[in-house]
Parts: structure tokens; sequence; C-alpha cells
């Protein structure tokens, strides 16, 4: 199962989205992250494609991992991934725009969820609250659809 990281940039009233540009989940709202590279640990992954994807730098300190959740499509196994989640309070750097995504701040009652993932309604605001969390989604056809899921709250 490939690996990927998601990393929540928060304020204490508003989350960082950005809008993916191209590639899997474009049109879609979603927090920075990608797939892990052979030879490098999750961390590194998450503080890699931060800031190859809009410009930000953080320490691996400053990573508070806070889920793991496990994607299954049922049409297209090759997408099955599981994705560590971070919560990051503190970094360095403006967030900018790239190739790939476009950064926009959002309130936490203004997170625009029918432009996202349908999953990230059910986890993401376990994670807002601080939540500690894994999840199993399993989505029909292409991923607009769940077939069923699960969240299991775990503690740390």
């Amino acid at each position: 199962m490939r690996q990927v990281t998601l990393c929540l940039l928060l304020t204490e009233d508003k989350i960082l989205l950005a809008m993916k540009k191209r590639g899997f989940g474009e049109g879609k709202w979603n927090g920075v992250g990608g797939k892990v590279q052979d030879g490098e640990s999750i961390e590194e992954a998450a503080l890699r494609e931060m800031e190859e994807e809009i410009g930000v730098r953080a320490k691996s300190h400053q990573l508070d991992k806070i889920g793991s959740i496990k994607f299954f499509f049922e049409k297209k196994p090759d997408w099955n991934q599981e994705m560590h989640v971070f919560i990051i309070r503190e970094w360095e750097g403006e967030p900018q725009e790239s190739e790939e995504m476009k950064p926009q701040w959002f309130g936490h009652q203004e997170i625009p969820f029918k432009d996202m993932w349908v999953d990230d309604q059910y986890w993401m605001p376990r994670a807002l609250r601080g939540e500690h969390f894994e999840a199993e989604f399993y989505f029909k056809e292409d991923g607009d659809e769940l077939e069923k899921w699960e969240i299991r709250n775990v503690f740390s």
C-alpha cells in the first residue's frame, strides 16, 4: 500500500487548504502532502512535500502526527494508500502558490467540504479538535462515493 502524507497548517481559528491544480485529486481542496519516496521517512516526506507545494519549511519536531487513514478504491486498487496526517502550528515562510497547489486560509466553520474528497467531512473535524485517530475509507468507483468507513480514536 502506497504511503502518503498530509499536513494541515493551523492557526488559532484558521486552516490552510490548497486547491490541487493537477494530478491525483485535481480540482479539490486538500491539505498539503504527497507520496513518500524510497529511502525517505514519513516525516521527511511531509516536510519535503510542504516545501515543494507551498514553500513553507518546518522541522520534524513541529509535526504532530494525529492520524492514519487507509483508503481503498474498489475499481482502482492502484490508488489504495495509507495517509499519515500531521497538524503543524509553527513553520517558516508564507504559503505561496506553486504549479501544483494554490493555498488559501479558511475559518474552521468555512471549510469547503463540498469541494473536497468525500471522506474529509468525517475525519477533519476530529483533527481540528486535536483528536488522534485511525480510519479506513472504502470508495466506490472513482472516489466520489463511499461504500463504508470507520474511524477509531487512539490515545497517544
